[in-house]
């Protein structure tokens, strides 16, 4: 009997040994939040609608009347939308009317998550060989990322799943100016573009506003674009950036969001870093071998270089991201 009860201890103290190791090296569970569905068709067409519109330039009809339709589809959709309008002097001397737009999903929320895009275009075609002089189409330098946005608030506006904190999208005006690229002479005085951002990053919508992050869109619908980790952002925000990335493969999107660095891009997030002090990062297509697309600021930036599946690929990680928190 000794033995049987000596042999039934070996044998328990073994088992619990055995269990004790099974705990500790267990892997935990990654525990994803239902999201809703992106719509790169919706998105689509939302970036067809602009481009419809025609270049939106400060100070045309095309302009005021693109600003009107934001304005209106947004508040369809629920969200309390507002205007932050000032002016700004251009490179060339003039006086610009801008409007940043400013879209609010569940205000009263005290963490909030910023996403952010331009919705205005080039007033001219300086790295294109003919028509210099005009304005562009920008179906991917601007129209996209506010496509992608305006799907975003469709999606969060319009269907049940809710996620657990507040958002607020700001598309930013007069982003897409600045000097010639054949300048001879160039004012070095100031920044000459993003000019909305600057304007924003100085002087908030609601006094000390502040959010956890932001997310820049800017260049995100053309076809086999692919998204580098830029360096302002890792600067700024790196945790941001490993999240996002993370998130886009945990989707199967890491053939568009590339585990490599890019150089830095004087682009809208800068300013919502460095005055706002917002850690912001900025998805856009530049490369590190090749930098901007063929399209840049030519008149080639048409709707013929947007491709859903880009579009997919980012609305769906951001959305995704949104809801996760």
């Amino acid at each position: 009997m000794k033995n049987r009860f000596w042999l039934l201890g070996i044998l328990l103290v073994g088992l619990a040994c055995s269990s004790e190791k099974t705990t500790e090296n267990k892997v935990p569970e990654v525990v994803i939040k239902p999201y809703p569905a992106f719509n790169a068709d919706s998105a689509y067409s939302f970036v067809q609608k602009q481009v419809d519109f025609g270049p939106r330039v400060p100070g045309t009809t095309s302009h005021s009347n693109t600003k009107n339709w934001i304005l209106q589809t947004l508040e369809k959709y629920g969200w309390a939308v507002q205007t932050q309008d000032f002016q700004a002097k251009t490179y060339d001397k003039l006086t610009w009317d801008l409007s940043n737009i400013i879209a609010s999903y569940n205000p009263q929320a005290s963490k909030r998550i910023l996403l952010a895009a331009h919705w205005d275009t080039r007033r001219i075609a300086d790295k294109d060989t003919e028509r210099l002089d005009e304005p562009i189409d920008g179906a991917n330098d601007g129209a996209s990322g506010v496509g992608v946005l305006m799907e975003i608030a469709r999606v969060v506006g319009t269907q049940g799943l809710k996620p657990d904190v507040g958002i607020d999208i700001i598309l930013f005006d007069g982003e897409d100016d600045g000097e010639p690229e054949t300048a001879r002479i160039r004012d070095n005085s100031q920044i000459w573009w993003c000019l909305g951002s600057q304007y924003w990053s100085k002087n908030k919508h609601v006094p000390n506003y502040s959010a956890y992050y932001g997310i820049l869109v800017d260049l995100v619908g053309a076809k086999g674009a692919q998204f580098f980790k830029e360096g302002y952002s890792r600067q700024y925000a790196s945790g941001i950036v490993k999240k996002v990335w993370d998130h886009a493969a945990q989707l199967g999107h890491n053939s568009f969001f590339v585990n490599r660095n890019s150089p830095e891009i004087l682009d809208d997030h800068v300013f919502v870093n460095a005055n706002a002090g917002i850690p912001m990062i900025d998805i856009i297509e530049f490369s590190p071998d090749y930098g901007f697309g063929h399209y840049h600021h030519t008149h080639q930036d048409n709707m013929d270089v947007i491709d859903r599946r880009s579009l997919q690929a980012v609305g769906e990680t951001v959305l995704f991201t949104v809801y996760q928190e």
